[in-house]
């Protein structure tokens, strides 16, 4: 899935009952209410400072995935068979998590998320905007499909994460995305990166060879 090309399909939900997020608002004000020892491991986390919370991730280099129990993987591919995201499958509906180089000043969210709505809306989408846990949120319908981007400032990334489920579930499709993103460990690395570069996926041993074996079939 590009992040700032059109996409094939939209993934979401509309939240009618949501109050639209004013736009003029600073989301760095935002603090994120949690309860007990849960602010202490809420993330995303820079693998810099990733807790020692029992989570098994699934390693996918640049990205380390809490994977719900019973969820599918989909990987998606481009031309040279380089690794573009890996699609976490659920009863509530699809959830992709991205990763992106970003400046140190931070921001990225902002004003990737404008072009992201402008681009939705010139294919015909409803987008509405929205304060969550991180700030702003997109809350997107376009024909049946229905989707949710949120977006993670981090230390030089940021990251992205998208919902795709029914809109009669959309609670439960919104709690399962919030789970994955403030699960999920970011290993940017030290090297130089153009602003929105996507910081690069390798996908496991045991994946890479089952998908090898079956395009070779």
């Amino acid at each position: 899935m590009g992040l700032f090309g059109r996409r094939k399909r939209a993934e979401q939900e509309a939240y009618e009952a949501e109050p639209e997020y004013d736009e003029r608002e600073g989301v760095d004000d935002v603090v994120p209410e949690f309860e007990g020892d849960l602010f202490e491991y809420a993330g995303p986390h820079d693998v810099a400072d990733a807790p020692d919370d029992g989570l098994n991730r699934l390693d996918l280099g640049s990205i380390r995935l809490p994977v719900p129990d019973g969820a599918q993987l989909q990987v998606e591919m481009d031309q040279s068979k380089s690794v573009v995201a890996v699609h976490v499958v659920t009863p509530v509906g699809q959830l992709t998590v991205n990763a992106y180089a970003a400046p140190k000043s931070g921001g990225l969210w902002r004003e990737v998320s404008t072009e992201l709505a402008e681009q939705l809306r010139n294919d015909g989408a409803t987008v509405r905007t929205t304060k969550g846990e991180w700030g702003l949120e997109l809350l997107v319908a376009l024909g049946d499909a229905h989707l949710r981007f949120v977006g993670v400032d981090g230390p030089r990334w940021m990251l992205r994460g998208v919902v795709a489920g029914p809109p009669e579930i959309a609670d439960k499709s919104a709690h399962a995305l919030y789970d994955l993103v403030r699960g999920t460990v970011v290993a940017r690395g030290t090297q130089p990166m153009p602003v929105r570069t996507p910081l690069p996926l390798e996908l496991p041993p045991a994946i890479a060879q089952h998908i090898q074996a079956q395009q070779q079939g």
